[in-house]
C-alpha cells in the first residue's frame, strides 16, 4: 500500500491507534501506539524516541532517532479491538540527520539485498519457525500443553491455539501453507510461502508477536527459545534459500544437467556460507542456550556438510523440485528461532555472494550418517564441526571480515558488548546439574 492510501484506508477500517513496531538488534520487538490522528505526521517526520533506552541502539549523546512507517507492513491486528480498533506497522529507523541509522536491524538486511540486487539477483528465503506452547498455571513454566508427536493430531486445547494463531496471520497478510505438531512434546511450527528476504523478515517477527500474544489469552505462553527443556526436541527454523536471477527472470539456483539440479551459482553460495558459518552462527544461533540444541542425538546439525537425503547435514537440497525448476533451493539448518531475522538473513546472503564472487565450490556432498562416522573418519573426509558455545562462534565473528562487514561496525560492536556480557553472566551461574553432581561428591 502506498504511503497516501493509508490515510484513506485508516478512515474505512475505522482505525483508533496506530502500534508502530520494530526490534531491538537482538529481535525483540518494540512498539509506540499512537492515536491515528499523529499517522499523517507520522508518516511524513517519523516518530521520535531514545535509542539509548533501546538494546544495542545508541549511546546517550546520539540517542535521538526516529522510526518512520512502512506503509507497505499496514494491517489491522484483529485482537486490539477494545476501545477502538489498532492497525500494525513495522518501522524503519532514522537518525536525527534524516539518514538511515546504522544499527537498525531491518536498514542492514535493506543494504545486504540492495547489494544482491545491483548483482542482478533477487535473495528469496522460506523459513521454518518452531516453538513451544507451555502452560502458565503453577510454578513451573515448562508444562507442556500436550504429549502428541511429530505430524500427531493435536489436543483440542492446541488445535484452538493453532488455528487462532493461524487466522491472526491470515490477517496479517501471511499466506500460511502449513502448520503442525512438531516432535517435542507440546511443540509446533507454522510454515508460510517463501519470499523477498526482507518482507520474510518481516513475517517472521509478526508470526512471534501472533503467537505470543495468542497464548497469553489462552493462558500459556509461548516461546522460541531454542532449548527449553531437556532431554526435548529443540526449536530450530529451518530456513530454504534461492536466488532469482531478475535478468533471466529464472530460478538462479536450477540446472537440469546435474545430479543435484543446482547450477554453478549454488555450489558458489553453498561454498560461501560454509566458508563462513562459524561467524553466521554468532548470529544464526544467538543464545547461550542455543547450542544445547546442537548436539548429537536430535535432527540439528553438529558438522560442516552438505547433501541431498542426509538430514544430518548443515546445508541440504531438497530432491523433489526436479520437476519444477522454480523451487530449487538450499535449506540451512542450524539456526533457531531466537535469532533477529533481518540480521540472519542478511549475513546468510552476504557469505553465499561473497562465495558466488570468489567462484568457490564446496567440498564433497556426505549422503551417509555424520553420526556414525568416528573421528578418524570426520578427519579423513575434511569434516569441520560447528561452533560449540557462543564463545565459540563470537571468536569466529571477530576475526570474519566478511560478516563483519555485512553487520557494520556500529551494529558489530555493540552485538559484541552484548554476547560477551551475555556469556559473562552465563560463566558464573551455579547449576542444578553442579549442585547434583558435585556437592556431595567433593
Amino acid at each position: 500500500m502506498e504511503a497516501g492510501k493509508i490515510l484513506e484506508q485508516v478512515k474505512k477500517d475505522d482505525i483508533k491507534f496506530i502500534t508502530l513496531q520494530f526490534t531491538d538488534l537482538l529481535g525483540v520487538i518494540k512498539e509506540v501506539i499512537t492515536p491515528v490522528e499523529r499517522l499523517e505526521e507520522a508518516l511524513r517526520d517519523g516518530v521520535w524516541f531514545d535509542g539509548s533506552s533501546v538494546e544495542g541502539f545508541a549511546r546517550i549523546q546520539e540517542s535521538d532517532l526516529f522510526l518512520k512507517p512502512d506503509a507497505t507492513t499496514y494491517a489491522i491486528v484483529p485482537w486490539l479491538s477494545e476501545d477502538g480498533k489498532s492497525a500494525r506497522l513495522i518501522c524503519d529507523i532514522y537518525s536525527a540527520d534524516g539518514k538511515p541509522f546504522g544499527g537498525d536491524p531491518r536498514y542492514i538486511l535493506k543494504q545486504a539485498a540492495a547489494k544482491a540486487a545491483k548483482e542482478g539477483f533477487e535473495y528469496n528465503v522460506g523459513p521454518e519457525p518452531e516453538f513451544y506452547l507451555f502452560r502458565t498455571d503453577g510454578e513451573k513454566r515448562t508444562t507442556p500443553i500436550d504429549y502428541s508427536g511429530y505430524f500427531d493430531l493435536s489436543s483440542h486445547e492446541g488445535y484452538k491455539v493453532l488455528k487462532k494463531i493461524v487466522g491472526a496471520l491470515e490477517n496479517f497478510g501471511i499466506n500460511v501453507e502449513a502448520s503442525h505438531h512438531e516432535v517435542g512434546i507440546g511443540q509446533y511450527e507454522i510454515d508460510f510461502r517463501y519470499g523477498s528476504c526482507v518482507d520474510i523478515a518481516d513475517k517472521v517477527l509478526t508470526l512471534k508477536y501472533c503467537a505470543k500474544k495468542i497464548a497469553q489469552m489462552h493462558n500459556m505462553h509461548a516461546t522460541f527459545m531454542p532449548k527449553p527443556v531437556m532431554g526435548r526436541a529443540g526449536s530450530g527454523m529451518h530456513i530454504h534459500q534461492s536466488l532469482y536471477d531478475t535478468k533471466k527472470k529464472a530460478n538462479a539456483f536450477y540446472d537440469k544437467e546435474h545430479k543435484y539440479n543446482l547450477s554453478k551459482t549454488a555450489y558458489s553460495f553453498i561454498a560461501g556460507q560454509i566458508k563462513h558459518i562459524g561467524a553466521m552462527c554468532a548470529i544464526l544461533c544467538p543464545t547461550v542456550n542455543s547450542y544445547k540444541r546442537l548436539v548429537t542425538g536430535y535432527e540439528a546439525p553438529v558438522y560442516v556438510t552438505w547433501a541431498a537425503m542426509n538430514r544430518s547435514a548443515l546445508l541440504r537440497i531438497p530432491k523433489w523440485f526436479k520437476a519444477k525448476p522454480e523451487a530449487a533451493r538450499i535449506e540451512l539448518r542450524c539456526p533457531d528461532p531466537a535469532c533477529n531475522p533481518y540480521l540472519a538473513f542478511a549475513v546468510m546472503l552476504k557469505a553465499g555472494m561473497e562465495g558466488i564472487k570468489n567462484n568457490l565450490m564446496p567440498p564433497e556432498p556426505v549422503e551417509e550418517d555424520i553420526y556414525s562416522l568416528d573421528d578418524e573418519s570426520r578427519v579423513r573426509k575434511n569434516i569441520d564441526a560447528l561452533p560449540t558455545s557462543l564463545q565459540e562462534a563470537m571468536e569466529e565473528l571477530k576475526k570474519d571480515k566478511t560478516i563483519r562487514e555485512a553487520l557494520g561496525e556500529h551494529l558489530l560492536g555493540r552485538y559484541i558488548d552484548i554476547k560477551t556480557k551475555e556469556w559473562g553472566e552465563f560463566k558464573k551461574q551455579v547449576t542444578n546439574w553442579e549442585i547434583e553432581t558435585y556437592l556431595d561428591t567433593f
